[in-house]
Protein backbone atom coordinates (compact mmCIF):
# COMPACT_ATOMS: atom_id res chain seq x y z
CA UNK A 1 0.00 0.00 0.00
CA UNK A 2 1.27 3.44 -0.73
CA UNK A 3 0.64 6.75 1.01
CA UNK A 4 2.21 9.97 0.18
CA UNK A 5 3.31 12.68 2.51
CA UNK A 6 3.15 16.20 3.08
CA UNK A 7 6.77 16.47 1.29
CA UNK A 8 6.05 14.68 -2.08
CA UNK A 9 7.75 11.67 -1.26
CA UNK A 10 5.80 8.02 -1.52
CA UNK A 11 6.63 5.71 1.36
CA UNK A 12 5.50 2.11 1.19
CA UNK A 13 3.34 0.35 3.74
CA UNK A 14 4.60 -3.56 4.87
CA UNK A 15 1.32 -5.40 4.63
CA UNK A 16 1.31 -8.79 6.26
CA UNK A 17 1.47 -11.15 2.96
CA UNK A 18 3.96 -8.61 1.43
CA UNK A 19 6.86 -9.56 4.22
CA UNK A 20 9.83 -11.37 2.26
CA UNK A 21 10.12 -14.75 2.22
CA UNK A 22 13.43 -15.99 3.82
CA UNK A 23 15.86 -18.54 2.06
CA UNK A 24 18.50 -20.59 3.70
CA UNK A 25 21.41 -17.77 2.29
CA UNK A 26 19.30 -14.76 2.75
CA UNK A 27 21.25 -12.56 5.41
CA UNK A 28 20.93 -8.49 5.23
CA UNK A 29 23.70 -6.08 3.67
CA UNK A 30 24.15 -2.44 4.60
CA UNK A 31 23.87 -0.44 1.74
CA UNK A 32 25.67 3.22 1.60
CA UNK A 33 23.23 6.17 -0.04
CA UNK A 34 24.67 8.79 -1.85
CA UNK A 35 23.65 12.42 0.28
CA UNK A 36 19.95 12.20 1.50
CA UNK A 37 18.92 9.92 -0.93
CA UNK A 38 18.17 7.03 0.91
CA UNK A 39 14.03 6.83 0.28
CA UNK A 40 15.12 7.29 -3.49
CA UNK A 41 17.53 4.58 -3.49
CA UNK A 42 14.90 2.50 -1.37
CA UNK A 43 12.67 2.92 -3.75
CA UNK A 44 14.59 2.46 -6.99
CA UNK A 45 15.70 -1.25 -5.30
CA UNK A 46 11.63 -2.05 -5.01
CA UNK A 47 11.79 -1.05 -8.39
CA UNK A 48 14.60 -3.84 -9.39
CA UNK A 49 12.94 -6.43 -7.62
CA UNK A 50 15.45 -5.93 -3.89
CA UNK A 51 13.33 -6.00 -0.63
CA UNK A 52 15.14 -3.20 1.07
CA UNK A 53 14.71 -1.98 4.75
CA UNK A 54 15.01 1.83 5.60
CA UNK A 55 14.39 2.51 9.33
CA UNK A 56 13.18 5.72 10.02
CA UNK A 57 12.39 8.15 13.26
CA UNK A 58 9.71 11.22 13.35
CA UNK A 59 11.47 14.30 13.74
CA UNK A 60 9.67 17.52 14.37
CA UNK A 61 10.72 20.13 12.15
CA UNK A 62 10.35 24.17 12.70
CA UNK A 63 9.90 26.47 9.90
CA UNK A 64 8.48 29.41 9.21
CA UNK A 65 6.28 29.53 12.83
CA UNK A 66 5.23 26.08 12.19
CA UNK A 67 5.85 22.63 12.93
CA UNK A 68 5.42 19.17 11.40
CA UNK A 69 6.82 16.02 11.30
CA UNK A 70 8.94 14.41 8.71
CA UNK A 71 10.62 11.15 8.60
CA UNK A 72 14.00 11.10 8.62
CA UNK A 73 16.46 7.79 8.27
CA UNK A 74 17.53 6.27 12.13
CA UNK A 75 20.75 5.65 10.05
CA UNK A 76 21.64 8.56 7.87
CA UNK A 77 23.33 7.82 4.75
CA UNK A 78 22.07 3.73 4.68
CA UNK A 79 19.57 1.18 4.08
CA UNK A 80 19.43 -2.51 4.22
CA UNK A 81 18.68 -4.94 1.26
CA UNK A 82 18.27 -8.52 1.91
CA UNK A 83 20.25 -10.80 -0.41
CA UNK A 84 21.53 -14.41 -1.13
CA UNK A 85 24.78 -13.86 -2.70
CA UNK A 86 24.95 -16.76 -4.82
CA UNK A 87 21.21 -16.57 -6.45
CA UNK A 88 20.36 -12.68 -6.46
CA UNK A 89 22.29 -9.86 -8.94
CA UNK A 90 23.56 -7.85 -6.03
CA UNK A 91 25.99 -6.60 -8.37
CA UNK A 92 23.46 -4.00 -9.72
CA UNK A 93 22.87 -2.26 -6.98
CA UNK A 94 26.45 -0.17 -7.14
CA UNK A 95 25.08 1.03 -10.43
CA UNK A 96 21.09 1.86 -8.69
CA UNK A 97 20.06 5.41 -8.50
CA UNK A 98 20.57 7.51 -5.34
CA UNK A 99 23.20 4.44 -4.29
CA UNK A 100 27.07 5.05 -3.38
CA UNK A 101 28.26 1.09 -2.43
CA UNK A 102 27.61 -1.73 -0.90
CA UNK A 103 28.95 -1.90 2.35
CA UNK A 104 31.84 -4.75 2.20
CA UNK A 105 35.87 -5.15 3.16
CA UNK A 106 36.43 -6.93 0.15
CA UNK A 107 34.62 -7.69 -3.41
CA UNK A 108 32.11 -8.91 -1.87
CA UNK A 109 29.74 -7.08 0.78
CA UNK A 110 29.83 -7.87 4.49
CA UNK A 111 26.50 -9.31 5.62
CA UNK A 112 25.09 -7.81 9.35
CA UNK A 113 25.49 -9.53 12.22
CA UNK A 114 22.43 -12.02 12.33
CA UNK A 115 19.49 -10.97 14.13
CA UNK A 116 20.66 -7.46 14.39
CA UNK A 117 18.38 -5.98 11.70
CA UNK A 118 15.63 -8.10 12.85
CA UNK A 119 15.90 -6.60 15.96
CA UNK A 120 15.07 -2.85 14.71
CA UNK A 121 12.39 -4.26 12.26
CA UNK A 122 10.58 -6.05 15.19
CA UNK A 123 10.56 -2.32 17.13
CA UNK A 124 9.08 -0.78 13.86
CA UNK A 125 5.52 -0.39 12.82
CA UNK A 126 4.10 -0.68 8.82
CA UNK A 127 5.97 2.08 7.84
CA UNK A 128 9.30 0.99 9.17
CA UNK A 129 9.32 3.83 11.93
CA UNK A 130 11.02 2.59 14.99
CA UNK A 131 9.10 2.88 18.32
CA UNK A 132 11.65 4.12 20.81
CA UNK A 133 9.20 5.04 23.73
CA UNK A 134 9.94 1.38 25.24
CA UNK A 135 9.87 0.67 29.26
CA UNK A 136 9.39 4.45 30.66
CA UNK A 137 8.28 5.15 34.09
CA UNK A 138 7.85 7.95 36.37
CA UNK A 139 11.15 9.39 37.43
CA UNK A 140 12.75 8.61 34.39
CA UNK A 141 14.68 11.06 32.40
CA UNK A 142 13.13 11.86 28.50
CA UNK A 143 13.22 14.01 25.69
CA UNK A 144 10.70 15.29 23.73
CA UNK A 145 10.72 14.50 20.40
CA UNK A 146 7.80 16.12 18.17
CA UNK A 147 5.76 18.99 18.53
CA UNK A 148 6.30 22.10 19.96
CA UNK A 149 8.64 21.42 22.79
CA UNK A 150 10.57 18.96 20.30
CA UNK A 151 14.20 18.36 21.74
CA UNK A 152 13.71 19.62 25.31
CA UNK A 153 14.28 17.16 28.53
CA UNK A 154 12.55 16.19 31.47
CA UNK A 155 11.53 14.16 34.14
CA UNK A 156 8.37 11.62 33.44
CA UNK A 157 5.94 12.43 36.33
CA UNK A 158 3.27 9.93 35.40
CA UNK A 159 1.48 7.85 33.04
CA UNK A 160 -2.09 7.92 32.13
CA UNK A 161 -4.06 5.36 30.84
CA UNK A 162 -5.42 7.23 27.97
CA UNK A 163 -1.85 7.08 26.29
CA UNK A 164 -0.78 10.59 27.80
CA UNK A 165 2.48 11.19 29.71
CA UNK A 166 2.65 14.47 32.47
CA UNK A 167 6.09 15.53 32.08
CA UNK A 168 7.96 18.18 33.95
CA UNK A 169 10.32 20.35 31.83
CA UNK A 170 12.49 23.31 32.11
CA UNK A 171 10.77 26.36 30.12
CA UNK A 172 11.56 29.53 30.18
CA UNK A 173 13.34 29.31 33.57
CA UNK A 174 10.34 27.56 35.28
CA UNK A 175 9.46 24.48 35.87
CA UNK A 176 5.89 23.48 33.94
CA UNK A 177 4.36 20.43 34.31
CA UNK A 178 2.71 19.61 30.07
CA UNK A 179 0.77 17.15 28.95
CA UNK A 180 1.85 14.59 25.71
CA UNK A 181 1.04 11.66 24.17
CA UNK A 182 3.31 8.89 24.59
CA UNK A 183 4.50 8.65 21.42
CA UNK A 184 5.87 12.46 20.98
CA UNK A 185 8.93 11.24 23.74
CA UNK A 186 11.88 9.11 23.75
CA UNK A 187 14.20 7.73 26.96
CA UNK A 188 16.48 9.87 27.36
CA UNK A 189 19.33 7.39 26.66
CA UNK A 190 17.95 6.33 23.45
CA UNK A 191 18.09 9.89 22.48
CA UNK A 192 21.89 10.36 22.41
Amino acid sequence: MLEFSGLGAVTERRAADDQPCWTAGSRWYAVQCLSNREFVAATQLRNQGFTTFLPCQVKTRRHARRFDSVRRPLFPGYLFVQLDLSRDRWRSINGTLGVARLVGHTETPSAAPAGSIEAIRSACDGFDVVNRSGDIAPGDMIRVARGPFSDLVGKLERLDSAARVHVLLELMGRRASVVLSRDQIIPELAAA
